[in-house]
């Protein structure tokens, strides 16, 4: 079989969610649940606009996942030890010989094993959500996350040297024996490496560079990149850097890159859950697409949330973007790629 991963704007049947459990995401308060639920239900009550939404559900938390879900919303219950379905759900491919759909199984250890996280029950969603979706579960042996990596579907991937390559998931592989692997899995022939992520994801509850808040792809040679301007913000270096490499980087088609950028909103510090205070990673590149839609993140910042959504209009021609509060889930560590996964629409077998 040949596998390979569409672009995230290719036809989807399905978008997938988990719902928050109790854990560091609900803070320690109802207040602090409430906003947690509250943002996750506002991705998925307007993804549903679009197309069908499932939420996977803990057996302790279907309450409060009923009285914040939209009733279009479709839930199945399994346990869980966090919310992050991009990351420890499946990556959906495609057999391109006759388009059935696949899912990767990779191994996940929460970001890397961390102290704080936990994931015996996260570990066993993605052959879970495979089941449901009806597809072959593809198993691989990387640690491996999907907001670690972004691809266009032709063929080529981008990725950051401290995910894939960092202590804690695959220090002991090279470069060319993660792309092997990604070849196999998601049929890339051509990887972008980043040196890093933004400052913030290396923190307590980051996730040590995931690519997906970085950069993504508008289309295949074309490159959505965050661009923090502010020269008081440590990003405003690590930004500079990721750019200049993706300008010196061609495609898998041998194409040089179209470079579009997306400034950040002004505010440079922000509480995580636990209010501890530290720069910002509030990136528009974190969006997620839909069917005839664009779910962006919004951050309290009339003038810059209104540039962002101004650009991402002109990239997703024909989608209606909608815009949604990000800034509880960025506090508990991502956006709104993040807790979710596509389910690209496969050919019949």
């Amino acid at each position: 079989m040949a596998w390979t991963m569409p672009w995230e704007g290719d036809r989807q049947d399905r978008l997938w969610l988990a719902w928050p459990p109790s854990g560091y995401a609900l803070g320690e308060s109802a207040e602090t649940a409430e906003a947690a639920w509250r943002a996750w239900a506002s991705v998925a009550n307007a993804a549903v606009e679009f197309e069908p939404v499932t939420v996977v559900v803990g057996p302790d938390d279907e309450d409060s996942a009923r009285r914040h879900l939209s009733g279009e919303v479709e839930r199945r219950t399994a346990p869980l030890d966090d919310a992050w379905m991009r990351d420890m759900g499946p990556t959906f491919v495609l057999d391109g010989e006759d388009g059935r759909l696949g899912a990767i199984d990779w191994i996940f250890n929460g970001w890397g094993a961390p102290d704080w996280a936990e994931w015996d029950k996260d570990a066993d969603i993605a052959p879970f959500v495979a089941a449901l979706a009806g597809a072959e579960v593809v198993a691989s042996s990387l640690v491996n996350e999907g907001g670690g990596f972004h691809v266009d579907g032709e063929g080529t991937v981008l990725l950051t040297e401290t995910v894939q390559r960092g202590e804690g998931r695959n220090p002991q592989l090279s470069r060319e024996e993660v792309e092997a692997e990604l070849a196999r899995t998601l049929g890339t022939r051509s990887a972008v490496w980043l040196p890093r992520g933004l400052t913030r994801d290396y923190e307590r509850f980051g996730t040590r560079g995931h690519v997906d808040i970085v950069a993504a792809f508008a289309a295949p040679g074309r490159i959505l990149v965050h661009d923090q301007r502010d020269p008081a913000h440590p990003d405003h270096s690590v930004t500079a850097e990721v750019i200049e490499t993706l300008a010196g980087a061609v495609d898998a088609s041998g194409r040089a890159f179209e470079l579009i950028r997306l400034p950040a909103p002004a505010q440079l510090r922000a509480p995580d859950v636990e209010g501890t205070e530290s720069w910002t990673d509030y990136s528009y590149v974190n969006h997620v697409l839909v069917n005839g839609g664009v779910l962006a993140c919004g951050f309290g910042d009339p003038a810059a949330d209104d540039v962002a959504a101004g650009i991402l209009a002109e990239q997703y021609p024909g989608r209606k973007v909608v815009v949604l509060d990000a800034r509880e889930l960025f506090a508990r560590g991502g956006g709104i790629h993040c807790i979710t996964q596509q389910q690209p629409s496969a050919r019949p077998a």
